[in-house]
């Protein structure tokens, strides 16, 4: 194997001298306020801090004011934003005696006021003197939260940087003189004063600029419109510098992403208040500081994503588009197993197919034992880059055949998990891309575990609920079916929505989800009870009216108060034709084939358990092969924020913009932005159609002394008008032995059903006797009778019997060696 660039790892003494370079690489201006978040930028990658934080003396000298800081949010610490200087507090104490200070949790907890602890655990707390400075120095405080602080290299790093803080110059009263900067934008007029280099980046000449704000903003993207005007509305300003990326829309109609980095002057006296600042080119990804800056945006997304896949998301957000890749995986290590959380794009084809994700809501697992290399770099805990043409295991080189980079995600003295970045063309690893590799995979598997513990919470929530659901949708014939289920993350609560998808005889299968009431046990368990009936009723072969009415009877009977809604279509999947029987719930949403969609509005029933004699009509849904059904619970179109009806159209809109050739990237996408505060259950299926039509034929048998010669003449011209000649001998003694044993055995009305789809023939006999036919086990050569079904079972490929309609169906399929021509004919 080529060499492997290793950061992160390769010795822990060389990190103060990459530090040192580091720092002398920042401006040459000691005093510029971009250096001094620069300096706390790069404590937060070389510190192994997750936070970092300045504090001085303030204006009236009786308090420690925070200057700037950089990493996660305070609040996540309880660190404030001013101390009393004659206060005891860390910083108040170290800013008095001139001495550094390294806390841990026990020392913490004797702080006044109490320790904080962080979704993950305890932190460790640094606090270190500033050099001598003109407004009387200050504090450097950093956050860490590795297992056992700070380590010697850490607060060799942490006290370097505090060595190169300088404060910037306050701002003099009636100061006019513009900062070095690409803008200068008046709050009060929305004025701005930019220079050529800026008239350039936005694509337009002087002579076209009329210098108003309104005009560079309607030039941005709409969709980053938002996030730029809380920058240069003042109010929105706080303590420090803001930096942003967003994208603007060039008179050529290109888009270009550029790079803000502002900070608020306030009002002098004669003068407005003042945004000055810079804009750059963002769309390559540059050295310097800007790098490290986006470890300060990462930390801040991490400390408020509370699911993994929220990690995930936040870690594709801050990475793939600066490192300009072309995909990223993030994934756990569970045991010797990896579970993918995050794939982007989320496209199969772009993966291999052991990353690809499955039908379900769960994403696939790949076995780390399979790919040794990767296996090498979560053991030895270090960022590993393979450059182009590095020879890998499938499974990793077609991940980045241009370059792979693998971030081991270290957290609690163990693996989280891993970051697969990707690139397809040669991409060259500069060393500010490894070091902003390095520190975020610090702080992803940081977030990581706290996510983990969220969701080993929410998991308990949903076990229950997932016990009683299907753990796989079966195959179908001639459609294709997704689900998904989300439970409810307010708190603890357990839900009964649930879904089911029931295969049945002849073609059919009937499409099922519910929703009870309340959330709790109780609920839940009524959840499994109402599913089990439904689908038990539904393989009885009973209509769908008569399913949901029993399913109705059946919860009337139970001591419960609860009730439920559902929703039950039975489609045949031959004749292309649905029917929806709905008790309460919401109505089914169709895709037509041309892309639009329609809520179908059908006359519903009351819900289940409510009336013990309700009626619940069935009503007609339109199929044609490429349409699709969605049946989905309140959760997801509903609110306190959105009601019901415009919920629906909301989806009916989002799923007439779906592709869908991939119904699980569908179900994903409608999912997005879901109200969490209750159970989310969503059924997809794509009808098709099946490849080759049935052909069908049924005969109610007289029950006349004939009636079994009457039965085989019925299948002969059946038979002669399907075009089938190949042995009609067997099929004509089977159908002999099924009505045979129907008449003698059962009285009412028997039916004789025949089926052909290809080459194969399906015979069937239905009668209103629930008891299954029983195979002798033995006949001797004296018995007169027994010996019908032993003959069905030697001249069938397969044989068998399910129940219809208080009755059963005995039936028999046997293989046709001779294909009949295309196209049946009058016989």
């Amino acid at each position: 194997m080529t060499d492997v660039v290793s950061e992160g790892g390769a010795g822990r003494g060389t990190r103060t001298p990459r530090a040192e370079l580091a720092l002398k690489a920042l401006r040459a201006d000691l005093r510029s306020p971009e250096r001094l978040r620069s300096v706390l930028e790069q404590a937060l990658v070389y510190g192994g801090a997750t936070l970092a934080a300045v504090y001085a003396p303030g204006e009236h000298g009786d308090q420690l004011c925070l200057i700037e800081s950089a990493g996660v949010p305070r609040s996540l610490y309880g660190v404030r934003d001013s101390y009393p200087l004659s206060g005891a507090s860390p910083v108040a104490d170290v800013h008095r005696a001139g001495r550094s200070v390294w806390l841990g949790p026990a020392e913490l907890a004797l702080v006044p006021g109490g320790a904080r602890h962080t979704p993950a655990g305890d932190f460790w707390l640094a606090v270190l003197p500033l050099p001598p400075d003109p407004r009387g120095g200050g504090c450097l405080l950093a956050v860490s939260e590795s297992p056992g602080g700070f380590g010697t290299e850490d607060r060799a790093c942490l006290e370097l940087f505090a060595e190169a803080v300088s404060f910037p110059p306050p701002a003099e009263p009636g100061d006019t003189e513009v900062l070095p900067s690409s803008f200068s934008l008046a709050m009060d007029s929305g004025r701005v004063e930019i220079d050529d280099e800026m008239l350039e980046l936005f694509g337009l000449v002087p002579d076209d600029f009329d210098g108003k704000v309104e005009t560079l903003l309607s030039m941005t993207v709409p969709e980053d419109l938002p996030t730029l005007m809380s920058v240069v509305e003042a109010d929105h300003m706080s303590i420090g510098e803001r930096e942003l990326e967003f994208r603007i829309l060039q008179p050529s109609g290109e888009q270009r992403w550029l790079r803000l980095r502002a900070r608020l002057l306030p009002a002098a006296a004669g003068r407005p208040s003042r945004l000055v600042g810079t804009v750059t080119d963002a769309s390559k990804l540059r050295s310097g500081g800007n790098e490290v800056a986006r470890v300060q945006r990462l930390a801040a997304a991490l400390a408020t994503a509370g699911t993994v896949r929220d990690v995930g998301q936040a870690v594709v957000t801050a990475l793939r588009r600066p490192l300009m890749a072309d995909r990223i995986a993030l994934a756990e290590l569970e045991g010797d197993r990896l579970v993918v959380t995050v794939l982007d794009p989320p496209q199969p084809e772009a993966w291999p197919e052991v990353w690809r994700t499955e039908w379900r809501s769960e994403w696939p697992d790949a076995p780390v034992r399979t790919m040794p290399t990767l296996q090498a770099a979560l053991r030895e805990g270090r960022a590993a880059i393979w450059p182009a043409g590095t020879p890998l295991e499938p499974a990793l080189a077609d991940v980045g055949p241009g370059g792979l980079a693998v971030l081991p995600l270290p957290a609690g003295g163990r693996m989280a998990g891993a970051c697969l970045i990707g690139w397809d063309t040669p991409h060259d690893f500069g060393p500010d891309e490894r070091a902003l590799l390095t520190a975020s995979a610090g702080l992803a598997g940081q977030a990581l575990m706290r996510a983990h513990a969220f969701d080993a919470e929410h998991e308990l929530v949903g076990m229950l609920q997932r016990t009683l659901l299907p753990r796989r949708l079966p195959p179908l014939p001639g459609a294709e079916a997704v689900a998904r289920y989300l439970p409810t993350t307010a708190g603890l609560e357990v839900g009964g929505d649930w879904y089911d998808v029931i295969p049945l005889p002849d073609n059919h299968v009937a499409l099922v989800i519910g929703d009870v009431q309340g959330h709790n046990a109780q609920a839940a368990t009524l959840m499994g009870q109402m599913r089990t009936a439904l689908r038990a009723y539904a393989v009885e072969g009973h209509p769908p009216d008569v399913v949901v009415s029993r399913a109705n009877r059946l919860l009337m009977g139970m001591e419960t108060d609860l009730f439920a809604t559902c929703c039950y279509v039975d489609v045949d999947m031959a004749e292309g034709t649905a029917w929806c029987v709905r008790a309460g719930h919401l109505p089914p949403v169709l895709r037509h084939p041309d892309g639009t969609t329609a809520v179908v509005v059908t006359e519903g029933g009351p819900p289940l358990g409510v009336i013990t004699q309700a009626d619940f009509p069935m009503s007609p849904l339109p199929l044609q092969p490429g349409t699709l059904v969605a049946l989905t619970t309140d959760g997801l179109v509903e609110s306190a924020e959105l009601d019901m009806e415009d919920g629906l159209n909301r989806l009916a809109g989002r799923l007439a913009a779906a592709d869908p050739a991939h119904l699980g990237l569908v179900a994903d996408a409608l999912l997005t932005g879901a109200n969490r505060s209750d159970d989310v259950a969503l059924l997809l299926m794509r009808y098709d159609g099946l490849a080759l039509r049935p052909l069908r034929e049924s005969w109610t048998v007289w029950r006349v002394p004939e009636a079994v010669r009457h039965a085989r003449r019925f299948t002969r011209r059946a038979l002669r008008a399907w075009r089938v000649t190949d042995e009609p001998d067997a099929v004509l003694l089977v159908v002999s032995e099924l009505v045979t044993n129907a008449l003698v055995h059962t009285d009412g009305q028997v039916r004789l059903d025949l089926t052909l789809i290809g080459n194969r023939l399906r015979v069937a006999v239905a009668d209103v006797s629930p008891r299954t036919p029983i195979k002798p086990t033995s006949i001797g050569w004296e018995a007169t009778g027994g010996r019908g079904i032993l003959l069905v079972e030697a001249l069938s490929a397969t044989w068998g019997t399910v129940p219809v309609s208080g009755g059963k169906q005995v039936w028999a399929e046997l293989p046709l060696t001779e294909l009949p021509p295309t196209g049946p004919v009058g016989g």
